[in-house]
């Protein structure tokens, strides 16, 4: 089994990793070693911080090796195919994830290999991330089932991730973006047909009444740089400041996937403040990371 899209998750595998994040959490550095003996190739076409760090603490941790392979040093870059780069990393590694700008090369990925591939980013989706979200979430309310989520700014890979998710836990979301930077119709007929109502309007207002949790990512996303001008003017107001914090429910928390723009798409104030859940959520990055590479690599 592979990880590219969290559609690929039932609602009850997703509850399942849930819990495993929470008890690799609970129980770090007295879990076992579910990957001892076993190697992680880790394609990174895009930098991280967060997705690097996590995955090769995590994989280390559980007692694995994670190999970090940059895009300049994978014969990738020299023309080889990714059905022969999949076929050959199978040879070697128990387990391969990608940090990649277009969703076909993980998609093509995971075709060829005979190990397991996780989605560490594409341009369509980014389902360790939401993993991570929905464990800190988690942390903060009883239940996810009926949580009202809402989006704020771009309807990007991270917001289309969060949308299936939402569907398939039975969370109520509704995304505040531009006209022209809305979810994609695929994204939203696919979450209709999970079961889920995803909302999209233009006003943050709108997305924020209400609202236990509120969402936001960067305006300008690596490989969106050529549109930065315009970007920094059509999101102008969609920023998570505490006037929007004040339209939500009284027990609201702020996500954000992370690095922060702040002053842009979040204030300093509601990035610091008591309602801020953005660090615990960045930790979550690694035990959730953990749930996935003990389930797909692990010992069955």
């Amino acid at each position: 089994m592979n990880l590219i899209s969290i559609a690929d998750l039932s609602r009850d595998d997703i509850l399942r990793l849930l819990d495993s994040a929470e008890a690799f959490r609970a129980r770090r550095g007295h879990h076992g070693l579910p990957l001892q003996g076993k190697s992680l190739a880790m394609i990174f076409e895009k930098p991280s911080t967060r997705t690097r760090v996590s995955l090769e603490v995590a994989a280390a941790e559980l007692g694995g090796h994670p190999l970090y392979l940059s895009a300049g040093e994978l014969q990738l870059g020299r023309g080889e195919t990714i059905a022969d780069t999949a076929r050959v990393l199978s040879r070697y590694v128990h387990g391969i994830t990608a940090r990649v700008y277009s969703h076909n090369t993980v998609v093509q990925l995971a075709e060829h290999a005979s190990v397991p591939v996780i989605n560490a980013l594409s341009d369509w989706e980014h389902p360790l991330q939401i993993l991570a979200d929905l464990q800190t979430m988690r942390q903060r309310f009883p239940a996810l089932e009926g949580l009202r989520v809402g989006w704020i700014g771009d309807g990007n890979n991270v917001c289309n991730s969060l949308i299936l998710a939402s569907a398939i836990l039975g969370m109520e979301i509704t995304v505040a973006s531009p006209r022209l930077y809305q979810p994609k119709a695929p994204i939203l007929e696919q979450a209709k047909e999970l079961g889920g109502h995803p909302q999209v309007v233009e006003e943050p207002a709108a997305a924020a009444a209400g609202a236990n949790v509120l969402v936001t990512d960067t305006w300008v996303s690596m490989g969106d740089e050529a549109q930065e001008a315009e970007r920094l003017r059509v999101f102008g107001k969609y920023q998570v400041n505490s006037g929007l914090l004040g339209l939500a429910a009284d027990d609201v928390i702020a996500l954000h996937c992370l690095p922060a723009h702040r002053g842009q798409e979040i204030t300093d104030e509601v990035m610091d403040g008591p309602r801020s859940a953005v660090f615990d959520e960045a930790e979550n990055r690694m035990h959730t990371s953990k749930a996935v590479m003990a389930w797909l690599m692990g010992e069955k």
